[in-house]
């Protein structure tokens, strides 16, 4: 049996590795195991919830020598830092305690402070002792059984398989499953996982972890991780794992997250072309690129799909109360948009008026009284307006503890924003395009788009933040708060609503409301008069061209 605390293996794989393979044993022993290393992490790295307490660990890997008492300290610090409902803290490490560590960790004891340490010694007892070989099997809703059943069967036939479930619905989920199933038939068989962000690289690992027996080994390529051999599963980025390709690694199955990103000549595509035999599965939740490339052409056609509307209609996804503001039209140039023939850019352009911040905060703010347990994102336009649009919210009272992400902060202030975000006290996080992809918040039930989004990839993306489903919480639905400046945004919203609440359904969840809410009545007849135009308007390019009706 292969140990998740073989000393040579952890020598290679490093500090990461490590504190994943502590994480790995807690969550094999019956405990939910979160990693909570990032600046302000108290001095912890992993927080444990399970049947007997929760604690705080703090682990430390070291190549060579002893641990001293400065990591006992630090868990100490953890444990009344305040930031955790813990009640003991842990030192693991690979290595051995130094004669001052234990001397203070028996201080500590005797003060009746619960810190203690476990070595490499006590860490493999844990695993021989108390870890089962495998986590749980979740239950599967029957729709992810139909698309294990459909992508097996493309595997078999054509070694090429392509899954598109939308967000929420459980596209790792279904991975996961197909990957256990070729691990219990094949003990021995090399798993890859590709993501295009190293920000997913580990969610990825830890979802996965799932679905393989504590004896398969699992790794991280990428972010300074760089073992020599890939046994088992194996997670990283496109550009991580190109010199092991070069070097002969072939695993048996390729899975390629959020597989959108395979373009017809990027580093996916030389990836694929190299991989012979290889068993291959793209998944995604937006299948749809902007450069008209077909993913088809490397992963076949679909093997099962299940969209937004789909998983709303059988409620898998969280109802949604979608308000559409366009009381912004310039009336002065409809007249002259009618006459000339523009492309939707020009039109975007001299059709809309800017909303203002202020009435986009006056309007959730009317939102958020009406919510319980109010949880919201809002998707801003840019880094200077993410951060014009956090000091307007810190003016409100409920709102002092939101957050801000975008791409100039440094990974670990990313996480950590994240990290606070999903605790109860912080209520609100503000981003820009960063937040599309990977990120798991289930009890969000506010969405605020006060940004211009022309793409129908990043829009269902971003609304997807609200859509998972929330068992146990005061969630009942999402409340979408949409500013629209695109034509395109329009014809989305008028699609979704006529999917979800149309005639053709016996019985609408009253929950699933879609508004567009408008100025006056002559507003809705132009757009709808537009939309119509053109069936699939809300995939068309910037220079598509409209046939505009008169206006009188």
């Amino acid at each position: 049996m292969t140990s998740l605390f073989d000393p040579e293996r952890l020598e290679e794989l490093g500090p990461h590795e490590f504190r994943r393979a502590v994480q790995r044993l807690m969550l094999h022993c019956g405990y939910e195991a979160f990693s909570i290393d990032s600046p302000g992490d108290g001095g912890g790295d992993l927080y444990c919830e399970g049947p007997e307490y929760t604690c705080v660990i703090q682990c430390k890997w070291k190549k060579r020598g002893a641990i001293g008492r400065t990591a006992f300290a630090e868990a100490r610090e953890a444990l009344y830092s305040g930031l955790y409902p813990a009640h003991r803290a842990f030192v693991a490490t690979n290595r051995h305690f130094s004669p001052d560590a234990k001397k203070y960790w028996k201080q500590l004891e005797n003060n009746r402070i619960s810190v203690q340490g476990w070595d490499l010694r006590h860490l493999k007892n844990w695993e021989e002792r108390y870890a089962r070989e495998w986590l749980a099997r979740k239950t599967l809703r029957p729709y992810q059984n139909e698309a294990i059943e459909a992508v097996e069967g493309d595997l078999r036939n054509t070694n090429k398989a392509l899954l598109f479930l939308a967000t929420g619905l459980g596209k790792t989920v279904v991975a996961g499953e197909i990957i256990r199933n070729i691990l219990e038939k094949k003990p021995d068989a090399k798993i890859l996982v590709l993501a295009h962000l190293k920000e997913l690289v580990e969610q990825l690992q830890r979802a996965l972890w799932t679905n393989i027996p504590i004896n398969v080994p699992s790794q991280i390529v990428g972010s300074g991780s760089t073992p020599d051999d890939l046994p088992g599963l194996t997670v990283g980025t496109q550009l991580s794992i190109q010199k092991y390709m070069a070097a002969g690694y072939a695993p048996d199955l390729l899975v390629v997250d959020e597989c959108h990103h395979v373009g017809e000549d990027n580093t996916y595509a030389k990836i694929l072309s190299e991989l012979g035999d290889t068993k291959i599965l793209g998944v995604t939740a937006t299948p749809w690129r902007g450069d008209g490339f077909d993913i088809e052409q490397n992963f076949g056609r679909v093997s099962y799909s299940c969209g937004i509307e789909e998983g709303m209609k059988k409620k898998y996804l969280s109802a949604i109360d979608y308000k559409l503001y366009s009381d912004n039209i310039d009336w002065d140039a409809v007249s002259d948009l009618s006459r000339h023939d523009y492309t939707l850019k020009d039109l975007n352009r001299r059709l809309f008026i800017a909303h203002r911040d202020e009435k986009i905060l006056e309007a959730l703010f009317e939102v958020w009284r009406e919510t319980v347990a109010p949880k919201a994102i809002i998707f801003c336009q840019s880094i200077p307006h993410v951060k014009n649009m956090h000091r307007a919210v810190l003016r409100y009272e409920k709102w002092r503890k939101a957050e801000v992400i975008h791409s100039n902060m440094s990974p670990s202030e990313r996480r950590s924003a994240l990290t606070r975000f999903r605790q109860q006290d912080c209520p609100m996080l503000l981003a820009v395009d960063i937040l599309n992809e990977g990120v798991d918040v289930p009890d969000v039930n506010i969405i605020c788009f006060a940004r211009v989004t022309h793409s129908r990839k990043i829009f269902v993306q971003q609304l997807g933040r609200g859509l998972r489903t929330s068992p146990g919480t005061y969630k009942e639905k999402v409340v979408v708060i949409d500013f629209a400046a695109d034509i395109r945004r329009l014809a989305a919203i008028h699609n979704l609503k006529k999917s979800v609440t149309g005639e053709e359904k016996e019985e609408v969840d009253y929950h699933n409301r879609i508004d567009m809410i408008f100025e006056d009545t002559q507003a809705e007849s132009l757009i709808e008069e537009w939309i119509q135009d053109a069936a699939d308007l809300e995939t068309a390019h910037d220079e598509y061209r409209l046939n505009y009706p008169s206006v009188p």
